[in-house]
């Protein structure tokens, strides 16, 4: 099986839609998808995510799935000492994290005082929980760190989703740390990341990754990247620092 994840274009935050950017970004993520062979399409219910997803739908005269579980992971804020508000778990300062060695271990992370005083362990669980069950929909059912190919295929499944919930998504894949994710990875506007099953052990599989946030499609069409998600490269730079 092969399973996509796709970020949502170039985002209008304040509408909850797209970009005109964003738009081009949409249908040129179409021309990409329409060459799979898609089994089913899921989707965040957000209007950006559900508006990236309209081209391809369209085109393949296909309907989505919408899933309350693939929104933003960002109805699970935390509390930080260098903030007056609470705040989406995945934006933290490095300073801040480098006070919690802990936080980029697989079985340490949800331990760190910021998480396990917020709701961020249950909506994580949650989230790992309804893949499974998807998952399981498509033929594998968890097996602690790997699948049991129940009906072992070659399905094409796509979630289209947003950045935080991506990182979930994979670090629940990988057992890894959502915040080796967070803050040392980013999956830019309208990127496909691919992961596939393999069965080396008949009956057991895992999900490998073998290309994150890729935009080919639209390097192919000479549209540039959108910035979303980065922050500045250098200090002193007009771009995003917060």
């Amino acid at each position: 099986m092969k399973l996509l994840i796709v970020r949502h274009a170039d985002p209008d935050y304040e509408i909850d839609g797209l970009t005109e950017k964003g738009k081009r970004e949409a249908e040129l993520l179409a021309d990409r998808l329409c060459r799979e062979n898609i089994t089913a399409l899921y989707c965040s219910p957000l209007g950006r995510a559900r508006r990236t997803a309209e081209p391809t739908l369209a085109r393949l005269g296909m309907t989505a799935e919408y899933c309350d579980w693939l929104r933003e992971f960002d109805y699970a804020p935390v509390t930080l000492p260098y903030l007056d508000h609470p705040k989406g778990c995945w934006d933290i300062l490095p300073s801040y994290l480098a006070t919690k060695p802990g936080i980029y271990l697989p079985d340490e992370w949800k331990n760190a005082d910021f998480i396990k005083n917020s709701d961020v362990p249950t909506a994580f669980d949650r989230v790992g929980q309804e893949l499974d069950r998807l998952l399981e929909r498509h033929g594998y059912l968890r097996d602690g760190c790997s699948y049991r190919a129940l009906r072992p295929n070659h399905d094409t499944v796509v979630l289209v989703c947003h950045y935080g919930v991506t990182s979930v998504l994979l670090a629940h894949l990988l057992h890894c740390s959502p915040y080796t994710l967070w803050q040392n990875c980013v999956t830019l506007p309208s990127s496909v990341t691919t992961l596939f099953t393999e069965e080396r052990e008949q009956g057991i599989a895992s999900l490998r990754c073998c290309g994150m946030g890729d935009l080919s499609h639209l390097f192919a069409a000479g549209e540039p990247a959108s910035f979303s998600a980065r922050f500045c490269e250098c200090f002193t730079d007009d771009t995003r620092h917060h």
